[in-house]
């Protein structure tokens, strides 16, 4: 469910704006290091989760704003060089304020401990996680099949020129998706803080396998993310198990499997 909240904004970027923000991972670590401070200043978790998600889409606003939107007419080499820069300038500017020990994060005090599900222990906090996955699938889905801006943003997505005749905003729309997509991250962020700290590197190790889950379950298909992060989650922890020497590749090779059988993912239309 940690790579679904990922995947879902990179999949929804892709999906409309036609664009990979290998920038996505950073974000995701701004929103875990913005989540410490703040809770740092309010010792309370749950602020931390609201507020630094916001202040994560506010730089990814401003990204889109004064940089990317130049270049959506461009090649997409420029689009991935401009955003690949911004993975470096963050990340080199977290260091400049964090340094580069980890940070640690306090969990919320009624998600402590753990309990016990059919004679097994399993923390709380790990199936606050598990639940907020597919609350956060179904909010997707209901904003983008069922409301009037999720029909209009899809439209866009579909063919930029023909919504603009029809009066839609597109330029707005392109940055409200790219803000949105980054909240998600953030939140992302904001989420895996208390599980595994706040660490430099954060975002490169998990936007990697994120790219993996949206190439199985099909670029610009919450769904496919959905079910590509399960999979590539249960690959992983039943990998540890039966092949644990190999288990950092075991993905890769089910993803080269996915593009040779169905390349497009399992649920790939190319959009949202």
């Amino acid at each position: 469910m940690l790579l679904f909240l990922l995947a879902s904004g990179l999949t929804l970027i892709f999906g409309v704006l036609r664009i990979i923000n290998f920038a996505h991972g950073s974000l995701y670590m701004l929103g875990a290091y913005l989540t410490y401070t703040i809770s740092r200043i309010y010792p309370n978790y749950w602020i931390a989760f609201l507020v630094a998600p916001i202040l994560v889409a506010i730089a990814a606003g401003l990204i889109e704003f004064f940089f990317l939107r130049s270049l959506y007419k461009r090649d997409h080499e420029y689009q991935l060089l401009l955003l690949y820069g911004f993975t470096l300038v963050l990340d080199d500017l977290v260091k400049m304020v964090y340094g580069a020990a980890f940070k640690i994060i306090s969990r919320p005090r009624f998600l402590q401990g753990s309990v016990e599900i059919m004679e097994r222990e399993f923390p709380k906090y790990s199936l606050f996680i598990i639940i907020l996955g597919p609350i956060v699938a179904l909010g997707l889905w209901y904003l983008f099949d069922q409301t009037k801006i999720g029909k209009k943003i899809r439209a866009a997505s579909f063919d930029r020129e023909a919504a603009n005749s029809l009066g839609i905003n597109v330029p707005f729309l392109y940055t409200a998706v790219f803000v949105f997509g980054s909240w998600l991250g953030g939140m992302g962020g904001a989420v895996a803080g208390p599980l595994r700290a706040a660490s430099l590197g954060m975002g490169l190790e998990i936007i990697i396998m994120s790219f993996a889950v949206v190439i199985i379950g099909g670029l610009g298909s919450f769904w496919g993310a959905l079910l590509g992060s399960i999979l590539v989650g249960e690959v992983l922890a039943f990998g540890v198990l039966i092949l644990p020497k190999f288990v950092i590749i075991i993905p890769y090779i089910f993803m080269v499997l996915v593009f040779l059988i169905r390349p497009q993912g399992l649920f790939g239309k190319g959009r949202v």
